[in-house]
């Protein structure tokens, strides 16, 4: 139906909506690359407010002042870019390793209490039947296979912070790997435990010594079978810290 045809009332709240249309069009789109520019933003509420008045005028109240309907936004500001943003975005961030700006950060634990950590992780290396055999009965060419892969652990461990950019060096007091053959499914159980009194948690150094440690099963059996596999590492429990403690399946 062409506009001409529309009842006077439609006809006005038709025309009245393709001029707010081609006015919001030409704001949000500068020939600046920003998103928002500062000479443009001012320029931006004084025209959104105009329209308000229009839809007013037309519908009989005025829109909502957010996307939610809500009557409260979101505080805004602008940072030195020209980017507008809502200043609660770093309060939503769950990722301590990635500051507000999107870049990787060491996290500073200066702040936090002193407390006993602990953490316990574990892995499977899936050998097969023939390369389980020769664990079992020691006949690898390397040589013994559980206790090799054991000190790797525990070394593995004191090595996290190096091998992990992100982690803190912690003085670690206690580490612990234990390595169980499974004659059931043929694979080698990993478990193990790190500990230390201080001011951030020891999941990393637990993690990273059953990986060492299935990596080096993996290398001492790797003439056998290339078959081999490093599944399941994952964390098992933690004790300490700000967010208490946790137990997988609890």
């Amino acid at each position: 139906m062409p506009p001409s045809s529309i009842p006077n009332a439609t006809n006005c709240m038709f025309l009245s909506s393709i001029a707010m249309f081609h006015r919001l069009s030409a704001l949000m789109l500068p020939k600046s690359t920003r998103l928002f520019c500062n000479s443009s933003s001012h320029d931006l509420a004084r025209t959104i407010a105009e329209l308000n008045k229009e839809m007013e005028f037309v519908f009989g109240e005025a829109p909502p002042t957010s996307i939610t309907g809500s009557s409260e936004s979101q505080p805004v500001s602008q940072d030195s870019s020209g980017f507008m943003c809502t200043e609660n975005i770093k309060d939503e961030s769950k990722l301590t390793h990635v500051s507000v700006k999107g870049e990787a950060q060491m996290v500073d634990v200066s702040h936090k209490d002193i407390s006993k950590r602990v953490a316990i992780a574990s892995c499977k290396v899936i050998l097969g039947k023939k390369v389980y055999d020769l664990v079992s009965a020691n006949q690898v060419a390397k040589g013994d296979v559980l206790s090799v892969a054991k000190i790797a652990g525990i070394t593995g461990a004191k090595q996290t912070s190096n091998l992990i950019p992100l982690c803190h060096n912690i003085d670690l007091t206690h580490v612990r790997v234990d390595l169980r053959l499974n004659p059931e499914n043929y694979y080698v159980e990993i478990e193990g435990e790190a500990a230390s009194t201080g001011k951030t948690g020891v999941e990393m150094e637990a993690l990273t010594a059953v990986t060492l440690a299935g990596l080096t099963v993996y290398d001492m059996c790797k003439a056998a079978s290339k078959d081999i596999q490093i599944t399941d590492v994952r964390l098992e429990h933690k004790i300490g810290g700000k967010s208490g403690n946790w137990s997988r399946g609890k």
